[in-house]
């Protein structure tokens, strides 16, 4: 009796190590190519923060989108959506012969995104509940995914980043939008900002092709790749 209780005890131990082991491996702290701390993703109780009448003087979106260049009749996804700041704007601009997949972890964030949608009359808006591992968006369909202060929050990048490189068309474009980690002077914190040459290397890892960066906005870079055969 005691051996099988020793047995229980020992099995006990190992399943709690590998139930901690998964976790650790789940959720990433530090990005093992840069070494950058991984920033905790913001919740829903963060979403007014997302609409703030301050952020269009703070970001220009409107400039950030005719940089990136969306064109009518795109297909493009807004990851890590919130409640729709970008994913309208992409909307209007693509018109009603494009489409919008608006994705996100956080089924709150997704219902005041609907609501924003319908308030604003815009029916090429497709919401789209992701995990942190999958966008769960259309392969091989998008020419443009944006990511809007959202890549550095990624708990998997490099499993994310291989997902959404599926879903680009050949010729298709991943663009971030990132705080410039090298200005001091920019008062966000220092986990929710990054270099050029961060994501340069974290992306050129999964096989992206680092294509341009474009630095015309206030606060933030915009960094453009394309996938590599």
């Amino acid at each position: 009796m005691r051996a099988l209780r020793l047995n229980r005890m020992a099995s006990g131990i190992v399943s709690c190590a590998l139930v901690f082991a998964f976790a650790a491996h789940a959720f990433q702290n530090v990005h093992p190519v840069t070494g950058r701390s991984i920033a905790p993703v913001m919740g829903v109780g963060g979403a007014d923060w997302l609409e703030r009448p301050e952020r269009e003087k703070e970001e220009n979106p409107e400039g950030a989108l005719d940089a990136i260049g969306v064109r009518p009749g795109m297909i493009v996804a807004d990851i890590g959506a919130g409640t729709g700041y970008m994913s309208l704007r992409l909307a209007k601009r693509v018109g009603p012969a494009g489409k919008v997949y608006a994705n996100d972890i956080q089924p709150e964030m997704l219902s005041r995104l609907r609501q924003n949608a319908d308030k604003a009359k815009l029916k090429n808006i497709e919401t789209v509940l992701g995990s942190d591992v999958d966008p769960k968006l259309p392969v091989g369909q998008l020419d443009l995914v944006l990511l809007v202060d959202v890549y550095h929050e990624f708990s998997q990048p490099q499993k994310m980043l291989r997902k959404i490189r599926e879903t680009l068309k050949p010729a298709g474009r991943l663009v971030l939008l990132e705080y410039r980690k090298e200005d001091p002077n920019i008062p966000i914190i220092t986990v929710h900002k990054m270099t050029v040459e961060e994501v340069k290397k974290e992306l050129e890892a999964e096989r992206f092709i680092f294509s341009q960066v474009i630095e015309s906005l206030p606060r933030q870079h915009i960094l453009i790749l394309t996938r590599a055969p």
